[in-house]
């Protein structure tokens, strides 16, 4: 997980103006939209409502008497106890003795929230503290198309450790997630080309969160060593895309009923998961596909999860290789600010091709403050960090997103930036992050996008509209904040006037950690989000912007796939736009060079046909630019072929893409378009 965007906002050339060209009208795209139904859940699994049982990590219901635990490394010196609430007011305190029983306090049945609980010697200062969480307990089961989800990567927290395993899978239950994702590696579950391991971690992983109604999201991001092509790192794709195919076939027969969805790797065009070309992830992407639906065809298989900010390069590489019929859901991993998803995602949703959106990675990093292995937040930033909850899940929302994953539910944190991650700290006790995203979850369970409304005389006001079923019932539900575009120092200052109109037919209030507010309105909103609860149907009277969507794509994958190998050294990093990462193939120019074409069967039949090269850039040579073949069921073969180019061009307009197609009658017309550069940043594309 590159965290290269984390500290930055990201000014991208001219990408708001390009996001208004996808700001289209529901309504005008219903022809298209009738195509595929962009929210639909193929798996539908069987859930109930979670109970908090023993209650890992302190993490209590309503009702419940709270027994909090002690953290670790309290000292003898504490002689008392005390509970405060968000706002650090007391809610309950007492006398303690350490090797009492359970080493733990009872604070007696608190309201909903998150608690401090303060441990202090004789002179009343704090010698340690821990956490407590009390939520609202579920209502009704989180409906099969909520948008809410969770990074939780349970395999790699708990590996080995069934217990924990458990543990992290009811306490993201208890929030009210649909989708939970984790974590595999490839080299573990086939140790040996012939070899697939039975009974591992992640069995138990798939498991548990498949008890607790969690659906899975699956991703891996390393080749085993003897799938490594020579001279190439482990981080790199396996080179012969039959390894991949086979590998994705057997993981889905493999987990099939416990995990739902899949991503085949993490970031492949950022360097720390392979550096990938665009190219590269289109041939890999279309393998692995094939794979997971040759294993379970009503599985989800998602894009290899893109990093960074979008850009109309990455998207001009996907269009080129006509790859939208190879993924279910097309992922992207942000770390911007929300007041920056719009402006930055109009790449994204044109690369998605109709298909939904999943942000499978999303946080805004934030600095820890005390020493390893703990790194907690410092106390005020815990509290800004719980505020970005909703502010992030409601603008994405708006920002065309339908699966919208929060990274992480566990203790994460990076030591060479010094950002803490996790929802929950070391021992799994809850920070106020943890509360405010069980809020989303109950209060914006099953939602689906309305608008947002813009208020121009207060620009700092954010208002979205969702239909959604809060504790189960069927409703209007608006989000709503103030909040300037600024930095974490700066954060959680702003206010503004109450945005709604005297007489709106408002049901309930709710707070951002889902607190039912008192009935009169206030005259003030926050940084802190208000949920206004409405019947249904009078958002539709309100002026709302629509939501972010594109057109969709008419297309049918092919088991015949075609793919460029070139030599790791060639490839180079490139920034076409700020805080942006991605990697092309650069070539000697005016000099001949034999590429590596390779063309790979991927059905149970034989298949014959040709391969065109439909398209060449003027000036270029490349011989021969025609191959007939007949292909053997999982067949690779190796398409001869020499290029030369000429000098580099300075036009940004130049084209430099070549394009093969081919034509193998009922078994598709596999396409490959592919970029030589001569130097970085040559004839970078703009999208129409």
């Amino acid at each position: 997980m590159n965290r290269w965007i984390i500290n930055k906002l990201a000014l991208c050339f001219g990408l708001f103006l390009l996001s208004s060209s996808v700001l289209v009208n529901a309504e005008e795209k219903s022809a298209d939209k009738a195509k595929i139904d962009i929210w639909k859940s193929v798996y539908t699994i069987e859930r109930g409502i979670p109970d908090a049982g023993d209650h890992p990590g302190n993490v209590y219901l309503v009702g419940e008497e709270v027994i909090a635990k002690a953290s670790p490394g309290i000292p003898l010196e504490a002689v008392k106890w005390r509970a405060l609430d968000d706002s650090g007011k007391v809610a309950a305190e007492g006398e303690f003795s350490l090797g009492g029983p359970g080493d733990s306090v009872n604070a007696g049945k608190l309201g909903l929230g998150w608690y401090r609980i303060e441990f202090l010697n004789n002179n009343n200062k704090r010698v340690g503290w821990t956490s407590t969480a009390v939520l609202a307990k579920l209502s009704a089961p989180v409906p099969q198309d909520s948008p809410i989800c969770i990074d939780g990567a349970n395999a790699w927290f708990a590996q080995e450790n069934p217990e924990k395993q458990e543990e992290l899978a009811r306490l993201a239950a208890l929030t009210g997630v649909n989708w939970i994702r984790d974590r595999i590696k490839w080299r573990e579950m086939q140790p040996t080309p012939d070899e697939f391991s039975q009974n591992t971690t992640y069995d138990d992983s798939a498991k548990f969160q498949s008890q607790f109604g969690l659906k899975v999201l699956q991703v891996f991001h390393d080749t085993p060593e003897w799938a490594v092509a020579e001279n190439s790192r482990r981080g790199r794709f396996a080179e012969d895309l039959r390894h991949v195919y086979r590998f994705c076939k057997e993981m889905s027969l493999h987990f099939k009923g416990t995990v739902q969805a899949w991503e085949p790797w993490n970031e492949s065009n950022a360097h720390d998961f392979g550096g990938h070309t665009v190219d590269e992830m289109c041939s890999m992407q279309k393998a692995a596909y094939l794979g997971y639906k040759a294993g379970d065809p009503d599985m989800t298989v998602c894009w290899n999860a893109y990093a960074g900010v979008p850009t109309p390069l990455h998207t001009k590489g996907i269009l080129e290789n006509e790859a939208w019929s190879y993924f279910d859901a097309y992922s992207i991993h942000t770390y911007d600010w929300p007041s920056s998803y719009v402006a930055l995602r109009a790449p994204a949703i044109e690369a998605a091709c109709g298909r939904p959106l999943w942000v499978t990675e999303s946080d805004r990093g934030i600095n820890y403050h005390t020493y390893e292995p703990w790194c907690d937040i410092s106390e005020k930033n815990e509290l800004l960090k719980a505020q970005f909850m909703a502010q992030s899940y409601a603008t994405s929302l708006f920002a065309g997103c339908t699966r919208h994953f929060h990274f992480i539910l566990g203790h994460y944190f990076e030591r060479r930036n010094k950002i803490q991650f996790g929802l929950l700290r070391l021992d799994l006790t809850p920070r106020p992050s943890y509360v405010a995203f069980a809020a989303v979850g109950r209060l914006l369970a099953g939602a689906r996008c309305l608008g947002r409304w813009n208020i121009e005389e207060q620009p700092e006001t954010h208002i979205y509209a969702f239909r959604a079923k809060p504790d189960g019932v069927e409703r209007d539900v608006l989000v709503v904040w103030a909040e300037k575009k600024v930095d974490w120092a700066e954060r959680g200052k702003t206010s503004a006037d109450w945005p709604f109109p005297e007489g709106m037919p408002i049901q309930a209030l709710y707070d951002y950690f889902g607190r039912q507010m008192k009935n009169e309105v206030p005259s003030k909103i926050e940084s802190k989000a208000t949920y206004v609860l409405l019947p249904k149907g009078e958002a539709d009277k309100l002026p709302l912007q629509k939501p972010m969507s594109g057109e969709y794509r008419v297309g049918e994958s092919s088991n015949v796939v075609l793919q460029l190998v070139m030599p790791e050294s060639s490839t180079v990093a490139v920034t076409t736009i700020p805080w942006s990462v991605e990697h092309e193939h650069q070539i000697e120019t005016d000099k001949e060079l034999e590429l590596s074409l390779y063309i790979y069967n991927f059905s149970d039949q034989a298949v014959s046909g040709k391969v065109n090269a439909e398209h060449i850039p003027e000036g270029w040579i490349l011989e021969p630019s025609q191959w007939e073949m007949t292909l053997e069921p999982m067949e690779q073969k190796a398409l001869p072929v020499k290029l030369k180019r000429p000098a580099p061009v300075d036009d940004a307009s130049a084209d430099i893409w070549i394009k093969l197609r081919g034509d193998f009658g009922n078994a598709g017309k596999p396409v490959l378009a592919f970029r030589l550069i001569a130097k970085p940043g040559e004839a970078y594309p703009k999208i129409d």
